[in-house]
């Protein structure tokens, strides 16, 4: 596992999306694996940037986002489809056919679950999974269990995840109880992991994901089996990896 310590925020999004336009620099028809959140939105700006300055070219470029809350359409203000769209699709090049999110309108789970993973597995899975990390350690929505997961499934989002999220809502009342996820086997299959973190709320968690065990209580603790990860941290988050 590869650690780059930044400054703060601003230099981690920057780190993180030289990191990304790297990837689709050298292979232009790079599939690549996208997280939501407040963390990646830095990130995003950046490789609009650099796409409006004429750098980049996303048109061969094909995404599948993470995870998607179960019980949001795609034009849910709320939903992760509306998010991509908001912070990348919508401003670069991409090919709306190449993007994929979980259909979080399908209430048939197995439908909705097992026909992403065909999805990406028919893809040949990420060259690039972006990741971000909850304060519990939880990467995509696997939450903390008794087991790492294999394929995309529904999750129970913990009262934790539900809280962290609430500030996107007007009340954690209306954060949906319910996400599909990416599972953990299917993350692992990237052929490179990138993980962002910023902020003291994340140091424990980066923390045990770096130097923990490795234990599906601290879900991203997997990633010391990558071969090929990178964590992008600011001083903040990596306070506790001294």
């Amino acid at each position: 596992m590869r650690i780059i310590r930044t400054k703060d925020y601003e230099d981690m999004s920057a780190r993180a999306a030289d990191v990304i336009a790297a990837e689709v620099i050298l292979k232009p028809d790079c599939v690549l694996g996208l997280a939501t959140g407040s963390t990646p939105i830095g990130a995003y700006e950046r490789l609009v940037e650099r796409y409006r300055a004429g750098e980049l070219d996303f048109s061969q470029v094909i995404s599948y986002n993470l995870d998607e809350y179960r019980g949001l359409a795609h034009d849910d203000p709320q939903s992760y489809h509306y998010f991509m769209e908001q912070y990348l699709f919508s401003h670069v090049n991409i090919d709306p056919a190449n993007t994929h999110v979980p259909d979080g309108a399908n209430e048939d789970v197995e439908e909705a679950t097992a026909g992403y993973d065909a999805q990406v597995a028919a893809a040949g899975y990420p060259d690039l999974q972006l990741l971000g990390i909850g304060n519990n350690g939880h990467i995509g929505f696997n939450e903390p269990d008794a087991a790492f997961s294999k394929g995309t499934y529904c999750v129970n989002l913990t009262e934790s995840t539900i809280e962290a999220n609430s500030r996107l809502f007007e009340s954690a009342d209306d954060v949906p109880r319910q996400a599909y996820t990416m599972g953990i086997g299917t993350i692992m299959r990237a052929k490179r992991v990138l993980v962002i973190a910023n902020g003291e709320k994340k140091a424990q968690a980066v923390h045990d994901m770096i130097y923990g065990p490795i234990t599906p209580s601290c879900p991203a603790s997997v990633l010391q089996l990558h071969p090929d990860a990178i964590v992008i941290a600011d001083e903040a988050a990596l306070a506790l990896c001294e």
